[in-house]
């Protein structure tokens, strides 16, 4: 339940009237005097992101302020009768085997039947499975659905659509609500604590992140690109065209999905997330280049046997990718060609608060959305021991993911990127290990031939490269061998004597 105190102490308030409101395309402002502890919590209100007058009259309350009415009505309850026992979520599961006929039937018997049938996920799962990608987004998910179905109804008109709904307590559509339509908070922006170099060399690289399995952003690294200078909508979409690119489980032209992303207000926006980007559009690949320090790849060896390695990304403010580990053990490199991304990173050991991950790795537990992690785990870490690292990268700039690190990313404003997975030889006997793990069949991604890909990649380096494999493991034994040994002043002690020690 969430706290009413909480609720209370933050009220919700869209910004003033009378101030321009930003466009959904630009990042929030942030203050640069007075710096602050970025997990501070202070009474500034959430912030409501611009939008268009609701299409729907109902109004959703956290379930603690029912406390605070003089009748303790809630129309949830005595809209559902005797299903009022079901939680929210079962309730909108049972709604989910609905199809859109009976759903707008359904929402007819009561206001409580209403407010649940109307939740826009529900709509979203009925317009992807029936229509996959071959939809123009209208701003809503239920319009975008009526409007294809009954091209001869106007929609517009339906907006606000004469149903007025009071005293609905959820705790649960209230956070979907709310998750969709705040912004992101300055505390949660400003801290930058990533190390950050600009014209490094290759061998620098290699001894201080790579070896060391440290995250790094890199300048200046994408100065060269055509992609910088090329890269907007207009020119993507005319170079594109009909070209179908992957967005969640569907595949989408790049022209409707930049109608989605300027009309979408939701907690967990469609993210452009394609791996095959540059077998569809050629051209895309000559417009960029692997950054000198991430040449090294040696999944290469495989050719086009290789799991998925590269992507572009697009997608709008808000959007992202929740706290997971890059696939296959592999490092990464992200580029940020326009926009801006915020990261949040924790090292191998330290799984981050709010995510859970399965004993064997192969399932991870975690917030619905982004914005709920923030929300409700982001101040956590304020008295962890070991902190988050986390930076706001922005265009021109590369961030270095090393393998195994937790990492979190989210948008905050419409952006562009391209990202590569690789694997260097500081990180070879890691891959291999990963790949022979007996739950392969679940852990490997990314390639229609889990079981096998370890032999395949094992014997191809050694074909290709050989002698690097027992190389690595000599060293490896080496570094376990020296770790072993005591430090001369540990050697010299005798353990029947006592510690060794200076006397004066």
């Amino acid at each position: 339940m969430l706290h009413c105190s909480k609720i209370l102490s933050k009220t919700l308030k869209p910004k003033p009237k009378s101030k321009k409101l930003k466009s959904k395309s630009k990042p929030k402002t942030l203050k640069s005097t007075n710096p602050k502890d970025p997990f501070e919590e202070d009474d500034e209100a959430f912030t409501l992101k611009p939008s268009e007058s609701s299409t729907t009259n109902h109004v959703v309350q956290p379930l603690g302020n029912l406390y605070l009415t003089s009748n303790g009505h809630n129309s949830r309850d005595s809209g559902l009768g005797d299903l009022k026992i079901l939680t929210d979520e079962l309730v909108l599961e049972i709604l989910g085997f609905l199809d859109g006929n009976h759903l707008g039937i359904l929402g007819t018997v009561s206001r409580s039947l209403y407010v649940f049938c109307c939740h826009e996920p529900i709509w979203r799962n009925l317009v992807l499975e029936k229509f996959g990608g071959g939809f123009v987004f209208n701003g809503s998910w239920r319009g975008t659905y009526v409007e294809i179905c009954y091209p001869e109804f106007d929609v517009s008109r339906a907006k606000g659509d004469g149903v007025v709904v009071r005293d609905f307590y959820s705790d649960y559509l209230f956070q979907s609500w709310l998750c969709a339509g705040i912004e992101m908070r300055e505390e949660w922006i400003c801290r930058d604590n990533v190390a950050r170099r600009r014209g490094i060399s290759v061998e620098e690289f290699t001894r201080e992140f790579e070896e060391k399995n440290r995250p790094v952003l890199l300048e200046g690294c994408m100065d060269d690109w055509d992609a910088m200078r090329r890269w907007d909508r207009r020119y993507l979409v005319e170079t594109c065209g009909d070209v179908r690119f992957a967005v969640g489980p569907v595949e989408m032209r790049l022209e409707d999905y930049f109608v989605y992303a300027d009309n979408v207000r939701e907690e967990r926006p469609l993210y452009l997330f394609d791996p095959n980007f540059v077998k569809k559009v050629p051209i895309l690949g000559a417009q960029y280049d692997v950054p000198v320090y991430f040449r090294e790849d040696l999944f290469s060896v495989l050719g086009d046997e290789r799991p998925d390695y590269r992507w572009i990304i697009i997608g709008p403010a808000g959007s992202g990718s929740s706290f997971h580990i890059d696939p296959n053990s592999t490092a990464a490199w992200n580029a940020v060609i326009k926009g801006s991304k915020k990261w949040v990173l924790f090292p191998p050991d330290v799984v981050p608060p709010g995510v859970h991950p399965s004993p064997d790795g192969a399932e991870v537990a975690c917030p619905v959305s982004i914005i709920e992690w923030f929300m409700n785990f982001y101040a956590e870490t304020k008295n962890w021991k070991k902190k988050p690292t986390e930076c706001v990268c922005k265009a021109g700039e590369v961030i270095f993911v090393p393998n195994g690190w937790w990492h979190l990313v989210i948008n905050l404003e419409e952006s562009l990127a391209i990202t590569q997975n690789y694997v260097c030889r500081r990180n070879l006997l890691n891959v291999l290990d990963f790949l022979k793990k007996p739950n392969a069949s679940d852990l490997v991604s990314g390639t229609s031939d889990r079981v096998n890909l370890h032999d395949k990649f094992k014997k191809a380096i050694e074909v290709l490269c050989p002698g690097t494999i027992d190389q690595l493991l000599r060293k490896e034994e080496e570094k376990t061998a020296n770790a072993k040994k005591l430090p001369f002043w540990e050697a010299a002690t005798d353990s029947n004597a006592g510690a060794f020690k200076f006397s004066f």
